[in-house]
């Protein structure tokens, strides 16, 4: 079955689950438990309150909140109306969020409350000032996913109600009228400048995409999904909320990923499918008190993000009885889905490789087969391009439809992809993305700083974390402490560097660039 031909855009697919599963729980949240009868009526409501409060089929509606289910409801809702999805980063600070809702012309932004102790309502006001007119003047209005709102934003309740004078049949109207070939999100991805870049991602190929995914995984009616891939990733969102929405399975989302919380979650609610990083599953397997809860209904486990050690997949399977694990390699730019293992795959090829191209895609490395290259992209699933970005588009995209993922990878003659490398320098800190050349443009901005490099080192916990490689101003008394505590203060947690090494200066070649190479093997050494 094609996704996109039997729904056409994502108001359909949430319109046929409603139909499909009525009674079937949709969404459990704490003792909140909505089926999809009531799911479907509370994305119809949040689609009223945007058409109610100005929002055009193709105006950008950005969502900055943990994984919820006012989160599935207002993106669901805002995307039923017609709008773009543009989701943001959670652990972005203040600025980092501007500069995306800024450069999408998002005018709506559904954003949390607090979030593990910030408040995300008090960073953006320290980014944008009181108002609103600093972001460009497209940010019009400010929901906060909670039950108070500053003055001039407005809360969740607010906002729902004020799209009471919108008929239902003005909502189906609008959203019937979204076809597969507009876009459904803009997920902003940084790229090697250190700028966030927005791949825009049509309905068509996500609903061909996850269909895809959902069958291969066999993701069924009845299964219970533990949802801790964060829904502002695009795996999260769709592998997640629009897959189960193809099948009908209930929604378990989860904020924050602590691994007691997960065990509870599993045992409590007899969570049968668990997709998440090497390290989330690593953590299950070795906590001291796993044995005495109840993971016997787990059946499917996807991984990937990471190097996925063989005794990983065996142990999901002997010790948990998973009866299911795969892995799979995506980035945003490619829908978020490119290669994939299926079901019956030996543990050696799951363990080793991402598996196969996806129905409807073709993969090629720029190498001879068996030796590493770069991992080129094409078919249904490959972006339009980057949003307002001819350049950056044109980099990435070859005029015959490839897509330079920048990863580096190795091709096995039944097709099989293993990454290797990274072109771009990117290194992957406990499943979250990290880029060098944006991290060095926000340490840059320290007073103390005159020149730095950021490379990623291994870290026993999270696979790799940053090293940064510092020359200090001259006269400068600046600590590693000190730069990191001031790190912490201006970008992601994951984005900080662990490690601070002071330097004379960095090795450059004739052309200016920094040797990365040569700093990997000092830091080796």
């Amino acid at each position: 079955m094609r996704g996109d031909l039997e729904w056409g855009g994502i108001p359909g697919l949430v319109r046929s689950a409603v139909e499909r599963y009525p009674d079937v729980e949709a969404v459990v949240e704490g003792r909140t438990r909505v089926s999809y009868a009531e799911l479907g009526a509370r994305v119809e409501r949040a689609a009223a309150a945007c058409l109610a409060n100005g929002v055009e089929p193709g105006d950008r509606v950005a969502i900055w909140a943990p994984n919820s289910l006012d989160w599935i409801v207002a993106a669901l809702g805002a995307v039923s109306a017609g709008a773009v999805l543009v989701p943001l980063n959670t652990r972005f600070k203040g600025t980092e969020a501007a500069d995306v809702l800024r450069r999408s012309g998002a005018r709506m932004l559904f954003v949390t409350g607090t979030f593990l102790g910030t408040s995300y309502v008090a960073s953006l006001r320290r980014a944008v000032g009181e108002g609103l007119p600093a972001l460009g003047g497209f940010l019009e209005q400010v929901v906060v996913l909670s039950d108070d709102a500053p003055a001039e934003y407005r809360t969740w309740k607010d906002f729902l109600a004020s799209g009471e004078g919108v008929g239902s049949a003005e909502v189906r109207e609008r959203s019937a009228g979204v076809d597969g070939s507009r876009a459904s999100d803009i997920v902003f991805t940084s790229g090697t400048t250190g700028r966030p870049k927005g791949a825009v991602i049509t309905h068509a190929q996500t609903l061909r995409a996850y269909e895809i995914w959902s069958d291969l995984a066999g993701l069924r009616q009845g299964d219970r999904y533990l949802i801790v891939n964060p829904f502002f990733h695009t795996f999260g969102y769709k592998a997640g909320v629009i897959a189960s929405l193809m099948r009908g399975a209930t929604m378990i989302p989860q904020p924050v990923f602590n691994v007691d919380t997960v065990l509870a979650n599993v045992a409590s609610e007899g969570v049968s499918v668990l997709p998440g990083p090497p390290t989330l599953l690593q953590s299950l397997l070795d906590h001291p008190a796993r044995t005495s809860y109840d993971l016997s209904a787990l059946r499917l486990v996807v991984t990937g993000a990471a190097v996925v050690p063989l005794t990983l997949v065996e142990r999901l399977r002997d010790e948990l009885g998973v009866a299911t694990v795969l892995t799979a390699y995506g980035l945003s730019e490619a829908s978020g889905i490119v290669t994939m293992c299926r079901r019956g795959d030996p543990p050696s090829v799951i363990a080793s490789t991402s598996g196969r191209a996806i129905p409807g895609t073709e993969v090629r490395v720029e190498a001879p087969l068996g030796a590493p290259g770069e991992v080129l992209v094409r078919g249904f699933n490959v972006m339009r391009g980057y949003f307002e970005d001819e350049a950056a588009t044109a980099e990435t995209l070859t005029p015959d439809g490839w897509l330079r993922t920048g990863d580096v990878g190795v091709l096995d003659p039944a097709g099989n992809l293993r990454i290797t490398d990274r072109l771009k320098d990117m290194f992957i800190v406990g499943g979250f993305n990290a880029y060098p050349a944006e991290i060095e443009q926000l340490l840059g901005l320290h007073p103390d700083v005159t020149d730095v490099a950021v490379i990623g080192v291994p870290d026993a916990r999270l696979g790799e974390v940053g090293k940064a490689y510092v020359v200090r101003r001259e006269g400068a008394v600046l600590t590693g402490d000190d730069l990191i505590a001031w790190a912490r203060r201006e970008m992601a947690n994951y984005k900080v560097p662990r490690v601070v090494e002071f330097v004379g200066e960095l090795p450059r070649n004739a052309s200016g660039k920094v040797v990365k190479g040569e700093l990997r093997r000092t830091s080796a050494g």
